[in-house]
């Protein structure tokens, strides 16, 4: 995937990697322009090329009283705001055939679940919209298995296709990172490493999911020397308060002391490759 045909992406002459960030839901204009605005000016220091994320709804949830979103349209008109507000491109995810065409509409990825990652209708569905998709990679999948997500993203003639790993089921209750398997994903689209839902704890007994963030910087340092080429970072302002997936989020306060790290660590991967 080149980086210059995913529409507005600055900074393209840079070595970093790229990054995909922002809330984990939409909760509102305010908040989403906020978060926004504060990641633009990080990354803009220090010339990583940005998508701002953020899912306009949520369906994959726990329990049946977890917040979903603020509504599809409205929640994916504040995303475009966001995009023409500082021209950055934007990411959300899609669960069903038609999220894909609606969203579409307002974004410039699209990004499958874990979970729904085999679903080849959806896949389909995504990559004939036009736009680039983003495939999680499932928790119960091979890195070699995504290969078989990636081709039926070719096999539609489209070439924007880039995987991002979010960790594998370590038993019930925990994700582990295999880094092995970054190289091996590399031989088939661009990959980015979800550093924060890889420090989930799902499956709780409360039916909130858990998770880790002390590790983040731990996880996104190891996938920089690993090779990924972008870096996916659930943030806020108040995780506590989120509304969805706060307990592994990063706080928005401590984003630009790992961005500035995880640029200086590519900066020596660079030189020794």
């Amino acid at each position: 995937m080149k980086l210059d045909r995913i529409p507005n992406i600055k900074n393209l002459e840079s070595q970093n990697f790229f990054l995909l960030a922002g809330p984990c839901a939409i909760e509102g204009e305010a908040m989403a322009l906020r978060i926004a605005e504060e990641i633009v000016n990080i990354t803009t220091r220090l010339r990583i090329p940005y998508v701002f994320k953020g899912s306009f709804k949520k369906a994959n949830r726990s329990r049946v009283d977890s917040f979903t979103g603020i509504g599809d349209e409205k929640a994916l008109k504040i995303l475009q705001k966001v995009s023409q507000t500082f021209e950055v491109p934007t990411v959300t995810d899609v669960h069903t055939n038609e999220d894909a065409a609606k969203a579409a509409e307002y974004v410039d990825i699209l990004q499958i679940p874990a979970f729904l990652v085999r679903q080849t209708d959806l896949v389909v569905a995504a990559a004939e919209t036009g736009k680039t998709v983003n495939l999680k990679k499932g928790q119960f999948m091979s890195p070699e298995s995504m290969k078989h997500a990636v081709n039926k993203v070719l096999d539609t003639q489209n070439e924007q296709a880039m995987i991002t790993d979010r960790g594998t089921m370590f038993g019930y209750q925990d994700m582990v990172v295999d880094f092995r398997g970054i190289p091996t994903m590399k031989n088939y689209a661009p990959v980015v490493l979800d550093v924060t839902h890889s420090l989930q704890q799902p499956n709780q007994s409360s039916g909130v999911t858990g998770g880790r963030p002390a590790l983040i910087s731990t996880i996104a340092q190891a996938g920089i020397a690993a090779g990924v080429d972008g870096i996916f970072i659930e943030t806020h302002f108040d995780p506590a308060n989120a509304k969805s997936d706060g307990a592994n989020m990063l706080p928005l306060e401590q984003l630009e002391r790992l961005l500035t790290n995880l640029v200086a660590l590519k900066q020596t991967v660079n030189k020794l490759n």
